[in-house]
């Protein structure tokens, strides 16, 4: 007996045909639900997308299992129906999400935007820039994005030390933060927005932090007081590197457009080469273990 998935493209439906006891199913956003729905037990929804729970899970009466495509839960929980269980695609985006943090640190210490700046204006700017090498690296975050993002930078000869939730053996608790902030030229999150990580970046936050340190967030928007940021940004105090806002997408005539010492790109640290192939080798791996009666590695549990 199989189980019936419902995916929301070609490649979902292509990969989990693989999966030993899996039927997918196919469905498209914004049009009624196959009539396979009625027999569906798991959900895969887009990728980084929400739900209208009225309107979707009405029609799925045999939903147990909701697989997502991205790391972050946060357009899901509480809003699912309950006895349904949730499950992360934590360990398909760290790498390259890592890869936009890496990037960002070289972009902000090494001047990149301004030098092409001077290319396209035809100015040979030659002159000298701050360096990756000997910074200390304080990473707000425990999980597989921190673990990737401490592989890719410590080959700079920068230091790394890792925050997370609850201390354990070479990792500081979050309530070790206060104390930490001050002794870090960078610090970068990578944690997923919860209840505990709403606004934890605040202005109290960025007060402890060193002068002219750099934060970076690639994390969500909502864990950054966005007007305690653009005030110590105005002030030339600290420089920051977002992949994410608050609001988000940033509307027009928003002062994080012009505060100087931003780097800032539009949500795209896990958007690369690969991105679903990734991402669906998680998924495929979760399903089968939910069909072969096993739990899933990512659910989410507790309070989110």
């Amino acid at each position: 007996m199989t189980i019936t998935v419902l995916v929301p493209d070609d490649l979902g439906v292509r990969v989990l045909s693989e999966v030993e006891g899996v039927t997918p199913v196919r469905y498209t956003a914004g049009e009624p639900l196959p009539p396979e729905a009625v027999e569906a037990r798991v959900l895969v929804p887009r990728f980084l997308a929400g739900v209208d729970p009225e309107a979707f899970f009405a029609d799925l009466p045999r939903l147990e299992y909701i697989q997502l495509l991205s790391a972050g839960a946060e357009n899901f929980v509480g809003v699912i129906p309950d006895g349904v269980v949730l499950s992360t695609c934590r360990g398909a985006h760290g790498g390259s999400t890592a890869e936009w943090v890496v990037g960002a640190l070289l972009s902000v210490y090494r001047d990149l935007p301004a030098f092409d700046r001077s290319r396209i204006e035809g100015r040979w700017d030659y002159r000298g820039t701050e360096t990756l090498q000997g910074k200390d690296v304080l990473v707000v975050g425990a999980g597989d994005l921190a673990v990737e993002l401490r592989r890719r930078v410590e080959p700079f000869d920068a230091t790394v030390t890792l925050v997370g939730r609850t201390a354990r053996d070479g990792v500081h608790g979050f309530d070790e933060l206060p104390d930490l902030l001050g002794r870090f030229d960078v610090v970068a999150l990578v944690v997923p927005l919860t209840s505990e990580t709403t606004g934890m970046v605040d202005a109290a936050f960025l007060e402890r932090m060193r002068d002219g340190a750099i934060l970076v967030n690639a994390a969500r928007g909502r864990v950054v007081d966005t007007d305690a940021l653009v005030a110590e940004l105005v002030s030339g105090r600290l420089r920051a590197a977002l992949d994410v806002t608050d609001p988000e997408p940033l509307p027009e005539g928003h002062p994080l457009w012009s505060a100087p010492g931003l780097f800032l790109t539009p949500h795209v640290a896990g958007s690369c080469t690969g991105t679903m192939e990734r991402a669906y080798a998680v998924v495929a791996a979760e399903i089968a273990r939910f069909a072969r009666g096993e739990q899933p590695n990512n659910l989410v549990r507790g309070e989110y």
